[in-house]
């Protein structure tokens, strides 16, 4: 703590060796390089935690780290059965089969009408909206915002937080596909 009772930068190591001492494991969704995310992972390892890790582009800096744990032994995950396929025999049959993924059969395909895709794209711009914005506002359905965003590759950017945008040439006009 500072003198001013405010913490200070160099708290967070010792916050995430706490995090990781209480907990069965660690999740790594997305870590650069020289991330806190991988403070946390070291802490898991030297405490005898489970370590895990979601995979990222390799061109994508921003996953060199969570990649890196993968190559060093991380258990791969990519869905939350891979958790708790590790954590169960931990932790005895107290996680609740609820938790488990169903077995459903695939979701059918949405396909957006031509209105609703209008609709959608109109929201976006070139300040980072929230996703949830984008099905609230657009009156569409969580599957069909996401159909558009995927249509969208390349012209779109994803941010922390569940933001987007749309990517804009230097000049101001928005990037075509």
């Amino acid at each position: 703590m500072l003198e001013t009772g405010c913490a200070g930068h160099h708290t967070f190591p010792r916050r995430n060796q706490l995090i990781s001492g209480l907990a069965v494991g660690v999740v790594v969704v997305e870590a650069a390089r020289r991330s806190g995310s991988l403070i946390t992972a070291r802490f898991a390892l030297e405490q005898g935690r489970e370590v895990f890790a979601v995979p990222g582009s390799p061109l994508d800096p921003r996953a060199e780290g969570s990649n890196d744990l993968l190559r060093q032994g991380a258990t791969l995950v990519t869905e939350a059965a891979d958790v708790i396929t590790v954590v169960r025999p931990i932790l005895g049959e107290t996680i609740a089969a609820a938790a488990e993924e169903p077995d459903a059969a695939p979701l059918p395909a949405v396909e957006p009408a031509g209105d609703e895709r209008a609709r959608i794209v109109a929201l976006l711009g070139p300040t980072p909206v929230p996703i949830d914005d984008l099905i609230r506002l657009s009156g569409s359905s969580p599957a069909a915002v996401r159909v558009v965003l995927l249509e969208l590759a390349g012209r779109l950017e994803r941010h922390g937080g569940a933001l987007a945008s749309l990517v804009y040439h230097p000049t101001g006009r928005l990037l075509s596909s």
